[in-house]
């Protein structure tokens, strides 16, 4: 303001018009200030007013999001029925996955029909581009394959207590069975060690091999032809997931542990033992040796020569490893001994002084079998399970073999088309005089490092070894029985895997746990016994984990919204009075739903008499419960889930669920949950923390 000074009466007029100026413009600059003043309130009104207004529409926003996302959750369409799943998974029996048939019915039939083929067989795909380069390789691996198919079929047919020529026979229609319809490019079939100790140890247990040799032969081939229905109806049927029942470890374990046996057994031909027991559990089989020591019924030129060759085999199969040129040569070695050891009993009449051969092995093609099979046999229900058995086995060995391959050639295997590849491939077989088959590992290493392109390979071994059998089967009169084994004890070291059980062990005591279990079950008592207990730590293992699967406290890392364990990330950050908790489980049923629900009591701080603990939780207003990994639930789940409502209500604890899975939000509408805890269901958790009111004044 301007300072004016006082008129008085005998001041100059001109003075007195000066004073009256500055008094009027004293007071236009006091009313101009006064409304600069009243402008400038005006407008941080209207400021403050317009930002309430858009955070009052900010707010408003969330609000209508949530609750737009809410209704999303709750509103969904019901999911597909039991009865619409069983029948969509029914249409799909018999036909291949993939989108070559998700227009199949706008085909014409030729088309279809040629489509259905190519499924079935998937040699007529194949063989389009098939190359003269493919064959060149494809021979040498197929020749490569019979080199060493023929000694160790012959091995192992013996060790199945069957007559030599079954295991050629083995060797010559499956693996033609299977090129046609297998999807594997090097996996090898024919007998395996592993199947053969299988049948000779379970099917001994029904019929003496020695008293009743055609019965014991046609009880072999009718486990063969259920092993082979039960592998084909798990492909047609997509059942896979019942071999998966034997988990890896405990595949590890038993081959182990059968690999072990094996070897024992083959104590009787590398000593020459005339009698030697049915057996197979380690302690038998030590005893039997024992006693033939003792009673010097044992020959030492059976020790010699199948030592001899034994290291013969082993130091080839070393220099292959070392150096690719020695390859072939590791490859051959055994059919090398078997020429060498046959002529050097030839020529010194070894076989006269206690050196145990062959003696004649039937040749010709694969007869007829489909009379010798027993259906009405008084054996036939433990010949079932004899078959479902060794078809498990076979099957889970095939899988793993073929899949192991497949993943170094960077091709997809087909599951369910190598199941119904195995299954026909033993039901023809069993009509065609041969017993189970399956892919051998080995064999498979050894076609795979011989170069193979496609499955003519196998076709290459099968004709070669058909040849064997019309022309050379003669010439193997001689054949020492020492010889065998040593091919067959050379064979097991790949069915001992002690660097992967060292891995199992770092990795999961219980799947470890498994591992030995199948071990020792198969050594020392039965393989039944071995692989009972291998299926049951699995079993115990998944009952543990859905029983008490346990629950976790989450957190949002800083600077996202994303919320994680509060124990893996201690960087997460808990909001005061409100608790996140995850359910560690894809199913809240019966077995674990109140021990779940008596975990989320605990770690909220209420005690089972219903008095509050006092600390840190006794200030939480809000439980979220995130049911993401929650698959499915069943009304005891439900039930579960409503006494627990009961419980923090009751304590004046809110309560929240997020993002529950489709099945379970349809079964929590039908049971009328959702209105039960106030429309309280949410997709995200954030959205859950925004919609609370108890989560915002918490978070304030």
């Amino acid at each position: 303001m301007v300072l004016v000074p006082s008129i008085s009466m005998n001041e100059d007029p001109a003075e007195a018009a000066d004073v009256a100026a500055a008094r009027d413009t004293e007071t236009q600059l006091s009313k101009f200030s006064q409304t600069l003043q009243h402008h400038q309130h005006e407008q941080q009104a209207r400021v403050a007013s317009s930002g309430n207004e858009e955070a009052n529409a900010v707010d408003h926003e969330k609000a209508v999001g949530h609750t737009e996302r809410s209704r999303w959750l709750t509103t969904a369409p019901e999911p597909p029925s039991a009865w619409r799943e069983v029948v969509d998974y029914l249409r799909g029996i018999g036909l291949p996955s993939g989108s070559e048939f998700s227009s199949l019915n706008k085909k014409p039939v030729t088309q279809r029909v040629a489509c259905v083929l190519k499924a079935i067989f998937p040699v007529l795909q194949w063989c389009r581009g098939y190359k003269a380069t493919h064959f060149k390789n494809d021979l040498l691996s197929g020749l490569t394959l019979a080199s060493l198919c023929i000694p160790q079929s012959i091995g192992y047919a013996t060790l199945a207590k069957l007559d030599p020529q079954y295991g050629l026979y083995t060797s010559v229609v499956p693996p033609l069975i299977y090129a046609m319809m297998g999807t594997s490019k090097e996996i090898a079939i024919g007998p395996v060690a592993v199947v053969s100790m299988l049948i000779s140890s379970m099917v001994t247990q029904i019929v003496d091999p020695g008293a009743e040799p055609v019965l014991y032969r046609n009880l072999v081939f009718t486990a063969t032809f259920f092993a082979g229905v039960f592998q084909a109806v798990s492909g047609l049927l997509r059942l896979g997931f019942l071999v998966d029942f034997l988990s890896h470890a405990a595949l590890v374990g038993f081959m182990a542990g059968a690999a072990v046996v094996i070897g024992f057994q083959q104590l009787k031909g590398l000593l020459g033992i005339a009698h030697f027991t049915n057996r197979t559990d380690v302690v038998s089989v030590l005893q039997s040796v024992w006693k033939s020591f003792h009673h010097d019924s044992w020959n030492p030129y059976n020790l010699l020569l199948g030592s001899a060759f034994l290291s013969f085999i082993l130091i080839t199969r070393f220099l292959g490893r070392r150096n690719r040129k020695f390859f072939c040569l590791a490859a051959i070695s055994p059919l090398i001994s078997v020429l060498l050891a046959t002529v050097l009993v030839f020529v010194t009449r070894a076989d006269e002084h206690g050196v145990k051969i062959i003696k004649h092995i039937k040749g010709g093609l694969n007869p007829i079998s489909a009379q010798q099979l027993q259906f009405s046999s008084p054996y036939i229900g433990e010949v079932i399970k004899v078959g479902l058995i060794i078809g498990a086995i076979a099957l889970t060995e095939a899988m793993a073999v073929g899949r192991s391959f497949a993943a170094m050639k960077g091709y997809h295997l087909d599951g369910s088309k190598e199941m119904v590849a195995l299954g026909v491939t033993n039901i023809i077989g069993s009509i065609t005089s041969c017993y189970t088959a399956t892919g051998s590992f080995s064999r498979t290493a050894v076609n795979f490092s011989a170069g193979c392109e496609t499955p003519v390979s196998n076709i290459v071994m099968a004709i070669t070894v058909l040849m064997a059998l019309e022309l050379f089967t003669r010439l193997l009169y001689y054949t020492p029985v020492a010889i065998l084994a040593s091919i067959i004890l050379a064979a097991l070291p790949g069915l001992i895997d002690l660097h992967e059980a060292y891995h199992i062990w770092k990795v999961d005591k219980m799947d470890f746990l498994a591992c030995i279990g199948a071990f020792v079950g198969v050594l020392f008592v039965s393989v039944e016994i071995g692989l009972l207990v291998a299926v049951t730590v699995s079993f115990v293992k998944i009952i543990l984990i859905s029983i008490q699967p346990g629950i976790e406290t989450l957190g949002r890392l800083p600077g996202t919204d994303t919320f994680c364990n509060v124990d893996q990330y201690p960087m997460a950050i808990t909001i005061p009075g409100v608790m996140v908790v995850r359910v560690k489980s894809s199913l809240l049923c019966f077995a674990n739903a109140n021990f779940i629900k008596d975990r989320i009591m605990q770690s909220t701080g209420v005690e089972d008499e219903g008095e509050r603990k006092m600390n840190d939780f006794q200030t939480t207003q809000l439980i979220i419960l995130d049911l993401s990994n929650l698959m499915s639930i069943d009304t005891s789940g439900i039930a579960s889930l409503e006494e627990l409502h009961k419980n923090l209500v009751s304590h004046g604890v809110e309560m929240a669920i997020v993002n529950p899975k489709w099945q379970v939000t349809h079964k929590l509408r039908l049971a009328k949950w959702m209105s039960k805890i106030g429309g309280k269901a949410f997709l995200t958790i954030q959205d859950a923390i925004d919609a609370c009111p108890n989560a915002k004044l918490a978070s304030i």
